[in-house]
């Protein structure tokens, strides 16, 4: 009995010495000599030996945009199909910031094919090219050689595209990598349309079909590409900064219709 009562008073006396330690902040146990922290050696983990990089998959890498449009537009069997498939066509940061994804008008028999740069504000809102002051500055010139988007005679009418069927912000010019990703697209829409002539407005088109930029030196010089008659000519925006410019599209203008009238 008076051994159990010694334990019992033992181990309240230690738990009091504990709580009474605690309470004065010594919440660590230590030797009874001091140790030199700075002498201490503490062994570092052997380091294992770094895995090698991974090579990116297939999967992984990001996808070639002007492959994923070549392939795109190769696969289009109609103008239709075409539309949708530009519509969904999502590598083009551009599109990001247009309202509306700019396809064509006109009639899709005509002779003639027009293809234009960009978009601008208005044609953003309309959703259809060359609506906004130049584009009624290109009905007028094209109605005083009897072309009209309007017309449901092949041989009257004009079909209307772009290069671009988003507006560049700000309306700056696309850059060259804009330019490559939608030309296959702009290629395929001829190929399917099959006009007889291809005139194109402004420096990006001209880039687009034939590689070299310089529209007033290109302009009025008859050329080939893609197997099409092609004229290039100045973009009616340029004509209505520089009024004086007009003669020389109207000598342009005399051009094509000579030319489609020894075709008939």
């Amino acid at each position: 009995m008076g051994i159990a009562a010694d334990i019992t008073t033992d181990r309240e006396a230690s738990l009091a010495a504990l709580a009474w330690q605690l309470d004065c902040g010594i919440d660590e146990a230590i030797g009874e000599a001091p140790v030199n922290r700075y002498e201490v050696v503490v062994e570092k983990p052997a380091a294992r030996p770094a895995a090698a990089s991974p090579e990116p998959s297939p999967a992984s890498q990001p996808a070639d945009p002007v492959a994923v449009a070549k392939a795109v537009a190769a696969g289009s069997a109609t103008l239709d199909a075409l539309r949708e498939a530009l519509a969904a066509f999502d590598l083009c940061d551009l599109k990001r910031g247009a309202r509306n994804t700019v396809f064509s008008d006109g009639n899709p028999a005509a002779r003639v094919l027009i293809l234009g740069e960009a978009p601008g504000r208005d044609e953003d809102i309309a959703g259809k090219p060359f609506v906004g002051r130049a584009g009624q500055l290109l009905d007028r010139m094209f109605a005083a050689i009897g072309l009209s988007r309007q017309s449901p005679d092949a041989g009257a009418a004009l079909y209307i595209t772009n290069v671009m069927p988003w507006r560049p912000e700000g309306n700056r010019d696309p850059t060259p990598d804009e330019i490559a990703m939608m030309r296959p697209f702009a290629e395929r829409h001829i190929a399917l349309a099959d006009p007889d002539v291809v005139v194109v407005m402004g420096n990006t088109p001209l880039i687009a079909l034939t590689g070299s930029r310089g529209i007033l030196r290109a302009r009025g010089k008859w050329s080939t590409a893609l197997g099409k008659p092609l004229l290039p000519m100045t973009h009616p925006a340029y004509l209505l900064r520089n009024p004086v410019a007009k003669r020389e599209a109207w000598a342009d203008l005399l051009s094509l219709r000579a030319h489609l009238a020894k075709g008939e």
